[in-house]
């Protein structure tokens, strides 16, 4: 299977990073192809909805990383979206690559019947602060016709390091076993 992870932490070395990692290695000792696309190290601006998607043979005709990423979720088995909640919300720093999701609906592109996952964490202790995130991407994916195949949602996680005193990368790698 060939799976697109997208990314939305810009630390390097952050929980929502670690449960990443232990999602591809994880999928990629099942026998998948992972294909990583890091969005808060490319650039990626949001959608300016002018409806001229695809017409210039790339996903959008603002060129930017959002085309580097396109032809691979339109050759992908399943999407998987990584990051930490930012304000009860997803991070800036993926949310144009989500927003640009919708070239695919106005192009035509059938995109449906790819399996899709969700990793994200968070600070606070309460699992509805990942609510932000984890609706608009199931909601998303029911869209797209997409399958949720399963989410790791790990609460109270905030410096660097916090993810190892949780089951989270634990729970990272066995979603990958799902797809």
């Amino acid at each position: 299977m060939k799976i697109v992870v997208v990314t939305g932490s810009p630390r390097k070395k952050g929980n929502s990073f670690a449960m990443t990692e232990a999602f591809v290695k994880e999928a990629e000792q099942c026998g998948h192809t992972v294909q990583r696309f890091d969005a808060a190290f490319m650039k990626i601006g949001g959608c300016h909805a002018c409806q001229t998607c695809f017409k210039t043979g790339k996903a959008c005709s603002f060129d930017d990383d959002f085309n580097l990423i396109a032809p691979a979720i339109l050759e992908a088995d399943a999407v998987v979206f990584t990051m930490p909640v930012y304000w009860y919300s997803i991070p800036a720093q993926i949310k144009g690559a989500i927003d640009r999701l919708y070239s695919f609906c106005v192009a035509g592109k059938d995109i449906s019947g790819k399996k899709c996952g969700l990793i994200t964490c968070c600070e606070e202790h309460d699992a509805t602060a990942m609510d932000g995130v984890r609706i608009p991407i199931e909601r998303s994916a029911a869209l797209l016709q997409w399958e949720m195949v399963g989410e790791v949602l790990m609460p109270g996680v905030l410096e660097v390091g916090d993810i190892d005193q949780t089951d989270g990368c634990k729970q990272a790698a066995e979603l990958a076993r799902k797809f």
